[in-house]
């Protein structure tokens, strides 16, 4: 699913998404009704085919975005990773302070999860911290259940900075209160992991 559509999806609602047996799409400025086009041979033409074969991909894409598999030992979401090649916390860690950026695989146990769409989750760090991890391209979602269990993220780490703006999105999706939220007051700057690839161990 191409990620400037998928950015515009991410915190929608599968029932606010499809709101007809077809499906109409209609954010940011984007218009797709499946329904104007009507199967008429006489006026079928490539275009209309190609676009109705576009947005029934999209249904499906939105759909199985939306619903994630409950996470068990041995599943994979994104493009799917295994449990090789592992670096330690500390090795990520000491790469992004060296070089920027660290690419590779590492393992941690999930602490939170977005409870809106499951679009981003946190992972324990080992030194009472945790981090933040978003899925490449909004490409794909974590299921609810995910939260406890232990798994192999691939993908690359980074420090970012983050505003006061986007701490409280989060925030909201993660279920904090208002008062909680009304204090988020200050950018800052943390180590964030985009994950390609997830392993549940």
């Amino acid at each position: 699913m191409p990620s400037f559509l998928a950015k515009k999806f991410c915190c929608l609602s599968f029932a606010q998404i499809i709101s007809s047996p077809w499906g109409i799409f209609n954010r940011g400025g984007l218009v797709c009704s499946i329904t104007s086009l009507t199967l008429q041979p006489k006026k079928l033409n490539m275009k209309k085919l190609v676009l109705l074969f576009a947005a029934a991909f999209l249904t499906t894409a939105i759909f199985a975005q939306n619903n994630p598999k409950p996470a068990a030992k041995g599943i994979t979401y994104g493009e799917g990773t295994t449990n090789t090649d592992i670096k330690t916390l500390g090795d990520m860690e000491e790469q992004v302070m060296d070089k920027g950026a660290f690419t590779g695989k590492i393992t941690a146990k999930v602490t939170e999860v977005c409870l809106e769409k499951g679009c981003w989750m946190k992972v324990e760090k080992g030194n009472g911290e945790t981090m933040m991890v978003r899925f490449k391209d909004y490409g794909f979602f974590m299921p609810k259940d995910i939260v406890g269990k232990t798994v192999v993220l691939e993908g690359e780490a980074k420090q970012k900075e983050v505003s006061v703006k986007q701490q409280q999105h989060f925030a909201q999706d993660a279920g904090k209160s208002k008062v909680e939220i009304d204090k988020i007051k200050e950018v800052k700057k943390e180590m964030q992991f985009v994950a390609k690839g997830v392993l549940v161990l």
